[in-house]
């Protein structure tokens, strides 16, 4: 499949949150001689606190949770428990004696940004079981062609969540008590717009208080720079090029993960 490779110079990279998450916890492991686990082998205290104090992410830094929790573990910081799993699904790293150790393929990626990027978008995007960061067990319909098509025109001017739940699904926020908009907002913020986000092709901004849970969180694409290109549309098109032989298999997987919640097999994150 050719999925364009941006260049390691690209300014896009310095937007991507996950891409400077990989490449900060493999450097946390080479001074460390690897990454801590505890005996269930999630990552350790000393690494979740480490990651929320040095990643990227203002809403799960430690000084924001640590004013509600004494200790931070894996699961309490979302993009460590994330991070973690996506680079188990990569096969860029393993467990050995009690430590997560990252394998030559991911100390060489971390070289070449670009290269990395790539690989993240597809891991993350098209590969990696979003589901389980839900809090219930919902799946609305929908594939990346149409995801990425209409975001690429909604997110001009910026969209909220709820605008945009209402074009995908023609859903409307009721109510605090409204299940089915919060059962679609959770599924298309976390199949869809976190990755997105985090991967640095859209850009979330949180608006005060005096706006409503659903309106708050506004997804804009990114600026335009330099000879009048447009991050946005290049993003759009850099993405859309990876979707096409990946959305079969990601359908597959939630024709999967609906089976197994059905019988009761699966368990949501909470």
């Amino acid at each position: 499949m050719g999925v364009r490779t941006l260049d390691d110079s690209d300014l896009l990279l310095g937007s991507s949150k996950l891409l400077d998450a990989v490449h900060k916890t493999v450097g946390f492991a080479q001074e460390n001689d690897g990454i801590g686990l505890t005996k269930g082998k999630a990552f350790n205290r000393k690494f979740a606190t480490w990651a929320a104090e040095n990643f990227n992410w203002p809403e799960y830094s430690a000084e924001r949770l640590l004013r509600i929790q004494k200790v931070l573990n894996e699961e309490d910081v979302t993009p460590v428990l994330v991070l973690h799993e996506l680079m188990i699904s990569m096969k860029l790293g393993r467990h050995v004696k009690g430590k997560w150790q990252f394998s030559k393929k991911a100390e060489a990626l971390v070289q070449t940004p670009g290269v990395l990027q790539t690989a993240l978008t597809k891991g993350f995007l098209f590969e990696f079981d979003h589901c389980r960061l839900q809090r219930f067990p919902f799946v609305a319909p929908g594939n990346w062609d149409v995801w990425l098509n209409v975001i690429n025109v909604k997110a001009h001017g910026g969209a909220s969540e709820a605008a945009l739940i209402k074009t995908f699904y023609g859903v409307e926020y009721s109510g605090a008590g409204d299940r089915e908009f919060w059962d679609h907002c959770s599924f298309l913020v976390w199949h869809v717009l976190k990755p997105l986000s985090w991967l640095g092709y859209l850009e979330a901004a949180e608006l005060d208080g005096r706006h409503s849970h659903s309106d708050r969180t506004i997804y804009t694409k990114k600026h335009r720079f330099g000879r009048g290109h447009s991050v946005s549309t290049r993003m759009m098109n850099y993405v859309q090029s990876s979707y096409t032989e990946l959305n079969d298999r990601y359908q597959m997987r939630i024709l999967d993960w609906n089976s197994a919640s059905a019988l009761g097999r699966r368990e949501p994150f909470v």
